[in-house]
């Protein structure tokens, strides 16, 4: 096996046989990629999982390779046909779409993995948009998950820290309920319930009776998208993601639901200002009062108390065995590198840049919680190696959601006060800013 063979390859310095092991990792992931973007499906669905994972041990080149391959999962999708499309909508609704509704248009507007949208109109009057799941696609999944064992030994290789078996079991359970629109409908509605009438979150309502397990039926809404978003003047961007970064962050905290796709296709821009949110097909209930409990370690971290951040990190599952086998001032100092930004009490502009150089200057690759201990690189018997950090599968979606939101912060080059805008979103603290106070007003009157 490649894995075994470049183990046994001692030649030259340990710089030399790291950087081929990492162009080892690459040319397999190439080649997995490649299988997985002919198909659509589980396997799919959990590529694009896999793209917010880091992979400790590559250089910049290779990292940047390695998550441009595994995006093209999320954004190279090709569309199906309208033939095949409006006969599976025919089916579900027991009648033409033609009939159904008063239009709808025969090119999609959007496509993602495992359905496309469409624009329409209700003979209500009600613009609304009609997401379409792909023929077939919910009956092959289960088959497409056996695609994932290709995936098994690199992540024991390379994640060491995942235990791999529930996390391929936290993926089926995850995937499934995204391929049910009915599922995702009910939670669709939950989240306009609660976010109603906010001052600047919107999510569109649904239209109930025209919901079916592969069809969901939505508010139409105008806005424009991140890339468009992007190129707009710096108050503008910053204030959208602090507004999105609010609504995943504030829909964690209040319903105990992880959102796993905050995508920047997944929100809108709109005329009044207000971010609209779409897309709430892969969820994750959460334990009761979990952020709150991540937000000890963020407290520690910030509070410099080594045996407080032991404490955290085993209550929610992070270190296996026994406390005692951890070092907190290790785990302290490890965690605390290249966070400092999101601790920083005055405004820090973040760029595509932010992320590389923060891990350069460390020499390794972040978890999103700043680090995990690293396995003794000597090939001496004598010495132990340190445990690993684990990742619990319930805590899967949670992380890929906070690892997209940075990502798509530093793509929009936004700027926050990053440390009070974390400690009240984390821990409740006082609201920050314009929209902290907006928001906090409209809580009170929700709650009344």
């Amino acid at each position: 096996m490649r894995f075994a063979a470049d183990r046994m390859d001692g030649r030259g310095s340990a710089e030399d046989q790291r950087r081929r092991r990492g162009d080892r990792v690459v040319a397999s992931i190439d080649a997995l990629v490649d299988q997985l973007s002919a198909m659509r499906g589980a396997a799919m669905k959990a590529g694009q999982a896999l793209s917010t994972l880091e992979f400790p041990g590559l250089d910049e080149g290779q990292s940047a390779h390695l998550q441009r391959r595994l995006a093209e999962l999320r954004d190279d999708v090709p569309p199906v046909g309208w033939k095949q499309m409006r006969k599976l909508l025919t089916k579900e609704w027991g009648a033409e779409p033609e009939r159904v509704l008063a239009r709808i248009d025969p090119e999609p507007v959007a496509a993602a993995s495992i359905g496309q949208v469409y624009r329409g109109l209700t003979h209500d009057g009600v613009d609304v948009a009609i997401k379409v799941q792909y023929p077939g696609i919910a009956e092959v999944v289960e088959s497409d998950m056996r695609n994932l064992t290709a995936l098994l030994p690199l992540l024991r290789q390379f994640r060491p820290d995942l235990d791999v078996k529930d996390l391929l079991s936290e993926l089926r359970e995850r995937i499934a309920e995204e391929c049910d629109y009915e599922l995702e409908a009910a939670s669709h509605r939950r989240l306009a319930r609660y976010w109603q009438d906010h001052p600047f979150i919107l999510v569109p309502g649904v239209e109930t009776a025209l919901a079916r397990r592969r069809v969901l039926v939505t508010e139409w809404v105008d806005g424009i998208g991140f890339e468009e978003v992007i190129r707009q003047p710096e108050a503008v961007r910053d204030r959208y993601i602090e507004i999105v970064y609010r609504f995943y962050y504030g829909t964690a905290s209040a319903l105990d639901l992880a959102c796993g796709d905050p995508h920047p296709g997944n929100y809108l821009l709109c005329a009044d200002g207000r971010v609209a949110f779409v897309d709430f097909g892969m969820m994750r209930r959460l334990p009761a009062n979990y952020l709150h409990r991540e937000a000890a370690v963020a407290r520690a971290v910030r509070e410099e108390d080594a045996e407080a951040l032991v404490n955290a990190l085993s209550g929610l599952g992070y270190l296996p065995g026994e406390r005692s086998e951890w070092d907190g001032e290790a785990l302290l100092d490890r965690l605390s590198r290249g966070s400092a930004w999101r601790r920083s009490e005055e405004p820090v502009r973040l760029d595509p840049n932010h992320g590389r150089r923060s891990r350069a200057s460390r020499g390794e690759t972040p978890t999103d919680h700043g680090g995990q201990p690293r396995r003794d690189q000597t090939t001496s018997d004598q010495r132990p190696r340190r445990p690993q950090l684990r990742l619990p599968p319930e805590a899967l979606l949670l992380r890929r959601m906070q690892g997209l939101l940075y990502l798509t912060a530093l793509k929009a080059r936004a700027s926050a006060r990053w440390g009070p805008l974390h400690r009240e979103l984390l821990e409740g603290a006082e609201p920050v800013g314009e929209l902290g106070t907006a928001h906090a007003s409209w809580r009170a009157a929700h709650r009344r």
